[in-house]
C-alpha cells in the first residue's frame, strides 16, 4: 500500500505559490505511513525508487505548468510521528519551511532505512537533530 501511495502523490493537487507558503505547505504535504508488519516486507531500494518516480512525475508536472521560479519536492522521516513525509515547495533545499534544524542527505535510504525500522528503535534515536531530509529539485535551476 506505501508505495502505491507515494505513487498517487504525484497526482495530487499541486500548488506552487511563493506569495502564500501556507497554502503550498497545506496542498502540498503528505504524510504518508505502514503498520509495522507492512514495513517488513518492503525494501529500502524500492520505497526509493517510489519516491524517485514521483520526484520525477512532479518535475514533469511542474514544467508543464511552466512555473518559471525554483522548486524543490523533499522526504523526511517524522519520528515523532512515525511516518515518512514529503512535500513540495517553491523554495530552495537550503529554506525549506521546517521550524528546527535540518540536514540536506544526498542519500534517501538511510531516511526510509530509518522509517522502516522506527518500531525498533529507542526513543534517543528518534530525535536525532539536524533530522535528515532529502531534497530533488523539480522547479528551474536556481
Amino acid at each position: 500500500m506505501l508505495l502505491t501511495w507515494i505513487a498517487e502523490v504525484a497526482d495530487e493537487p499541486l500548488a506552487l505559490e511563493p506569495a502564500d507558503r501556507r497554502k503550498e505547505w497545506a496542498t502540498n504535504t503528505w504524510r504518508l505511513g505502514a503498520a509495522a508488519e507492512d514495513r517488513r516486507s518492503l525494501s529500502v531500494p524500492d520505497v526509493v525508487a517510489a519516491f524517485e518516480r514521483t520526484a520525477s512525475a512532479i518535475r514533469s508536472r511542474v514544467r508543464e505548468l511552466g512555473f518559471p521560479g525554483v522548486a524543490t519536492f523533499y522526504v523526511w522521516h517524522d519520528a515523532q510521528s512515525g511516518h515518512l513525509r514529503c512535500s513540495t515547495g517553491s523554495v530552495p533545499p537550503e529554506a525549506l519551511p521546517f521550524g528546527g534544524a535540518y540536514a540536506l542527505s544526498d542519500e534517501l535510504g538511510p531516511i526510509v532505512e530509518g522509517f522502516l525500522t522506527d518500531d525498533e528503535m529507542d526513543t534517543a534515536d528518534r530525535y536525532v537533530l539536524p533530522f535528515p531530509v532529502w531534497a530533488f529539485s523539480v522547479g528551474a535551476t536556481p
